[in-house]
């Protein structure tokens, strides 16, 4: 397609999800079932209000059952289905409904909390909507009122699953069928922001009050081999630690642990509540400020400021035996900002990290809801 939106001044074309793919080849094998000839292209009308006109692939005619697929195109977003082939095949059948199933790559749904029901194929309710209005579209169109079967699937599905949080959110098998708008917005945060709230509400749905949360593989390695958490029901916020404390308190979560490496944590000292550097990078400034708050001389705040790295900084900190008063601070900024975010509505805690230095700092409800996570309910930081 040749929409195109500008993103941090690039020119990004954008795609269609892998929910138009299957109701486009689900409209284009309804009209092969009862045209009997090749449908090479087919439009289809996006909820976003732009209508594609899809190349037709891979078509089986059988007597039976029509298979055709659409080529995934995710324009300029990193996708890891970009370029695969999501299929439908479509048959009559003698109930009076459209019946909408699940083929190979296409995942199964094992746990509640999710938009599908438990034990249905994970296609999400605006790609399922697509596909059935889609394929009535043709039935009405040929005057045929009896039932069609519709099986959606994805070869490719059950390998590039392995590498999504489908496991996580109990999904197996195979690929979520996604899209609420069917366009692919490139470099899109939402679809980022969405994935941590299904997988919030993944452990509400579980009965988990209590959220473990990890900025990404530093914080679950540092907790598993260091604090003796189990991180198997634990959420994963990426930057995003705004939404992520916005969505806990419309949920009803009781509390909110929020386990970090100094040089994201670190942040949410001054209310940065979007972690990436692209908004902030204050990490050592703050630093530097607190230290010459401490005693610390103009020469020694500049060089914590222009120090690579938090853990360069701390080790300044360390040499000017500040580290201990400085951290303090630093972690009652993160916890007023953390209690600010959610009006005092849960209990929120952190615990600030670094791979050289082990623990920086906690809140004064960290210890409190480490013990909450405990494999070990008297173990200790």
């Amino acid at each position: 397609m040749e929409e195109y939106r500008v993103f941090e001044g690039q020119k990004l074309r954008y795609g269609y999800t892998t929910g138009t793919c299957a109701a486009a080849a689900a409209k284009a094998a309804t009209e092969m079932l009862f045209s009997r000839q090749r449908v090479n292209y087919i439009k289809i009308d996006t909820p976003k209000g732009i209508t594609l006109n899809l190349e037709v692939e891979d078509v089986s005619i059988a007597e039976d059952v029509i298979s055709c697929a659409i080529r995934k195109d995710a324009g300029d977003d990193p996708d890891d289905t970009n370029g695969i082939l999501i299929y439908a095949a479509v048959n009559k059948s003698v109930e009076k409904e459209i019946e909408l199933l699940g083929g190979v790559g296409v995942g199964k749904v094992t746990m509640p909390g999710l938009a599908c029901p438990v034990g249905a194929p994970a296609i999400n309710p605006v790609p399922r909507k697509m596909i059935i209005d889609a394929v009535v579209s043709v039935a009405k169109a040929n005057s045929y009122d009896g039932g069609l079967k519709v099986t959606i699937s994805v070869p490719e599905g059950v390998e590039i699953a392995k590498k999504t949080f489908n496991p996580r959110l109990g999904i197996v098998g195979g690929l979520s069928i996604l899209g609420t708008s069917g366009i692919v917005e490139p470099m899109s945060e939402k679809a980022l922001v969405d994935t941590i709230c299904v997988e919030m509400d993944v452990q509400k749905s579980k009965g988990n009050e209590n959220l473990l949360v990890f900025f990404g593989n530093y914080g679950q390695d540092f907790a598993k081999n260091n604090l003796n958490l189990s991180i198997s029901n634990a959420v994963t916020c990426s930057n995003f630690v705004g939404e992520l404390l916005d969505y806990a308190v419309f949920k009803g979560f009781k509390s909110l642990l929020l386990i970090g490496h100094s040089g994201k944590l670190v942040k949410l000292a001054q209310g940065v509540m979007n972690t990436h550097s692209k908004f902030a990078d204050c990490r050592t400034d703050i630093l530097a400020l607190y230290a010459m708050f401490e005693g610390a001389t103009k020469d020694v705040g500049l060089e914590i400021a222009n120090a690579l790295t938090t853990d360069e900084a701390v080790k300044i900190l360390k040499s000017e035996k500040l580290d201990k008063e400085v951290l303090r601070k630093i972690n009652e900024r993160i916890e007023f900002y953390m209690q600010q975010r959610v009006h005092g509505k849960i209990k929120t805690a952190a615990l600030m990290f670094s791979n050289v230095h082990g623990v920086l700092g906690t809140t004064s409800s960290a210890e409190e809801l480490i013990a909450l996570q405990c494999k070990d309910k008297g173990s200790a930081v």
